[in-house]
């Protein structure tokens, strides 16, 4: 071979695999296990609907279930029309089984409500999502947070019912449910039924206050304070403080109780206003009348009693119900006023009559002469109620109808009749000559005014003569003169020497008129008896006359 002739190279092709490729591989697959592991670790992806993202922070916002952390917030957006927030969460793996359709959300933070302040932690480790996990038969991934924490869990012991209202407002979330006076369970949840224009109030008594609800039971709105106005006068009532604050429900059960224990949730009760409006509304079955007054109704109003001889038998309904009409036989002076009787209120017992009955009882009564007055019930306030008894001597009237309503026969009152009499007195007292009295009582005040004056100067000349010496010094003369007075008196007691010498003479000249007594009665017969003596001359006899 020469050697010129490069060299020639024997190549070889090697199957064998380089050591430095055994880094990556284990990269990689290292890689593919923790990718495995992350997807094995990683739970659902849920949204929450929130009204604002107040102290909600993406990568830090937790969400925990009784203080154990299931996931972390990744993403917050705002919604189309800037209503509402929707915040993404992440959730671990093994929260799928919480999420279920009836699974609750809320948003932990510093609270000031109803049931005290909660949620202080948060001042320092920031708000979370509290989650209440559910135990529904269905899967969820969207959900809408609650406004305020529930008020208890769905799987608590306990019952809970519902409020039905014709008006919204009346219970918030959290307010009290009371017992005699006893918290016993809290409001869950309000609504509103647009079909039905009701308000549904939903409450949750905890176990084992549950048992004191019975299908009986009445529930009756418990306001802190409530004040009443009526015939009867002011009525005060205090609740609890709390219920003073924010007002609540309170439920009893009617001492005749023949109901049972309610076992049945979301079973669905009455709310009564007060318990005034409980007793006005337990009575179902009743009679309207109307009644026709002539004197005023000022001061009467609607819920005013309605008595018979101090038990109420009803209640007043609409004042005035319609003036009538001169087309309807009825005069303008009458003034319709709608009233109800209670047959629960008449008859003690439900079953011991019926509407029919008491319509004919009254009926009957008002020939024996049943008759409504309006009375004074309160004179501080001016409140009216009407009053019912059976007055004796009174016609019978014939049954009437105004407005399609049986007329109840009225009489005035009292209160009428006092008017009357106060009508007349100061009509008695306008005819009196008042002015003249006045005149004649000016003119003697002026006189008696003159006399006054007289008599002040009588009084003053008095008092300056009394001050002058020769009327001091009279007292002394007159004592001087009565003793000289005395002493000539004492002259002529019947031992003095005059007295027995006046007494003497006065015999003798008794004794001189007794003498002479005989000589004046003949001067008296004869005044001439003196001259011609008393003898009378004897009638001269004729000579011959004599035999």
């Amino acid at each position: 071979m020469s050697d010129n002739q490069p060299a020639k190279a024997n190549v070889h092709n090697l199957k064998q695999v380089s050591a430095i490729w055994i880094i990556p591989i284990v990269a990689l697959a290292i890689g593919i296990w923790m990718f495995v592991q992350y997807l094995n670790s990683k739970g659902p992806e849920i949204t929450i609907r929130l009204p604002n993202a107040s102290g909600i922070e993406v990568g830090k916002t937790a969400i925990k279930s009784l203080n154990v952390n299931v996931g972390v917030v990744t993403k917050v957006k705002l919604s189309e029309d800037y209503s509402y927030i929707t915040v993404t969460a992440q959730m671990n793996s093994d929260t799928e089984r919480m999420l279920k359709d009836d699974t609750k959300f809320w948003v932990v933070k510093p609270r000031i409500g109803k049931e005290g302040v909660t949620g202080l932690d948060t001042l320092l480790s920031g708000s979370y999502i509290e989650m209440q996990p559910g135990r529904g038969a269905n899967d969820k991934y969207h959900f809408v947070a609650l406004e305020v924490p529930p008020v208890a869990p769905a799987d608590a012991k306990g019952l809970r019912v519902v409020l039905t209202s014709h008006e919204a407002g009346k219970l918030s979330v959290g307010d009290p449910v009371l017992y005699d006076g006893f918290t016993v369970g809290r409001v869950e949840k309000t609504s509103f039924d647009i079909n039905s224009k009701q308000a549904n109030y939903q409450l949750f008594i905890f176990q084992p206050y549950d048992r004191l609800v019975r299908t009986t039971s009445n529930f009756i709105m418990k306001s802190g304070m409530n004040v009443q106005m009526g015939a009867e006068g002011f009525n005060v009532k205090i609740g609890s403080l709390e219920s003073l604050i924010t007002g609540g429900v309170t439920f009893k059960t009617p001492s005749d109780d023949q109901g049972f224990v309610q076992k049945k949730q979301l079973k669905h009760y009455r709310l009564f206003d007060s318990v005034q409006d409980y007793h006005e509304k337990m009575y179902d079955k009743h009679i309207n009348f109307v009644m026709l007054f002539k004197e005023s109704i000022r001061g009467l109003k609607a819920g005013a009693p309605i008595e018979y001889r101090g038990i109420q038998i009803g209640s007043v309904q609409k004042v005035p119900l319609r003036l009538p009409t001169s087309s309807e036989g009825f005069t303008s002076d009458q003034i319709p006023v709608l009233v109800r009787i209670d047959l629960g209120r008449v008859y003690n017992n439900l079953d011991e009559g019926t509407l029919d009955d008491l319509r004919a009882n009254f009926e009957e009564e008002f020939k024996n002469g049943l008759r409504a007055t309006l009375k004074t019930g309160n004179l501080l306030t001016g409140a009216l109620y009407i009053g019912t008894d059976v007055y004796k001597g009174e016609k019978p009237e014939k049954p009437l109808k105004y407005d399609g309503y049986d007329v109840f026969p009225t009489k005035e009152g009292d209160l009428a009749e006092v008017q009357k009499q106060i009508s007349m007195l100061l009509n008695k007292f306008n005819k009196l000559p008042v002015e003249d009295t006045l005149n004649s009582m000016t003119a003697t005040l002026k006189a008696s005014e003159k006399t006054m004056k007289s008599a002040e100067r009588v009084t003053q000349d008095l008092d300056r003569l009394l001050s002058q010496k020769d009327t001091q010094t009279l007292p002394a003369d007159i004592k001087a003169s009565l003793k000289e007075i005395q002493n000539t008196l004492n002259g002529f007691s019947p031992n003095a020497a005059p007295y027995q010498n006046l007494q003497g003479a006065l015999a003798q000249f008794e004794q001189v008129m007794t003498e002479l007594q005989p000589v004046l009665r003949q001067l008296n017969e004869k005044p001439n008896s003196l001259v011609f003596g008393d003898e009378k001359a004897k009638d001269p006899i004729p000579v011959g006359g004599r035999k």
